[in-house]
């Protein structure tokens, strides 16, 4: 007989279906975007500040408001050192440039081999110092190329001694003048040992000839400071300007440069 349910009374009822995800979701779990939590990141910590820093600001703000002679010698080499090395305290090194080649124009004059075997320093630092030597050179030149050298003797001692008292080998140069006795060259003849540079009075002459140069002065170094001429400075003196007289160029002086100050050879009435 079949029940209102059409099902025999006899027969067990089906267990309730589990109901599976899908037919609850209208969409694939499968399918879904990985879902990414963002972590807020960790602000790095400021780099210390490093105690140069303060100092170097310091050091520019009293160059700026009093100028350089309110700075000792090395300030000013650690102004300069700044541009070449923009991440470490220059103040040693400088103290040690000074302290190792004596003053700031020694420092500036000395060998770009010797400057970079200071600890700290280097070729980078010797060539800046080196850059800074030509630029003061040429600044101390400028005013002998456009003006009688002769009416300009403390400005051509100051370059003279500016280009040739620190240097460690003694250079003979000479200094070629027009008429007027403006400088046409100024040349390095010859570059010898630490107590003689070779000069030969044919060479000066024909140099001088080439320059159609009217008169020279004659100018050379004594490394070991002291600007006495010696004996053979004198003789070799008399030698030029016999040469020079034979081609009518005069000998207008020959100066001897030293750490220790410039002498004269007309000055000292031997010429």
């Amino acid at each position: 007989m079949v029940g209102r349910s059409g099902k025999d009374k006899g027969e067990k009822p089906e267990p309730p279906r589990a109901v599976e995800d899908s037919e609850l979701f209208p969409f694939r779990l499968d399918d879904m975007a990985p879902i990414i939590v963002k972590r807020a990141k960790a602000k790095a910590p400021e780099p210390a500040k490093l105690h140069y820093h303060d100092h170097r600001t310091r050091l520019r703000k009293r160059f700026e408001q009093a100028g350089a002679g309110a700075l000792a010698d090395y300030e000013v080499l650690e102004l300069l050192l700044f541009r070449t090395i923009p991440r470490r305290d220059t103040k040693p090194l400088a103290k040690a440039l000074i302290a190792k080649f004596g003053d700031l124009a020694a420092v500036l004059a000395a060998p770009a081999g010797r400057i970079a075997e200071i600890e700290g320093a280097g070729p980078a630092v010797a060539q800046d110092l080196k850059i800074a030597q030509a630029l003061l050179e040429r600044a101390a030149k400028a005013p002998l190329t456009q003006r009688t050298v002769i009416s300009s003797w403390s400005q051509l001692v100051n370059y003279c001694r500016m280009s040739m008292a620190h240097a460690s080998r003694e250079q003979f140069r000479v200094l070629f003048l027009d008429v007027k006795n403006q400088l046409i060259a100024d040349e390095v003849l010859n570059e010898g040992t630490i107590d003689h540079a070779p000069v030969y009075p044919r060479e000066v002459a024909r140099r001088a000839l080439e320059h159609s140069a009217a008169a020279i002065i004659l100018v050379h170094n004594h490394p070991s400071g002291d600007p006495k001429p010696s004996a053979a400075d004198v003789a070799i003196t008399r030698e030029i300007v016999a040469a020079l007289g034979a081609v009518s160029v005069k000998v207008h002086d020959h100066l001897v440069i030293g750490r220790n100050g410039a002498e004269s050879f007309k000055s000292l009435g031997l010429l």
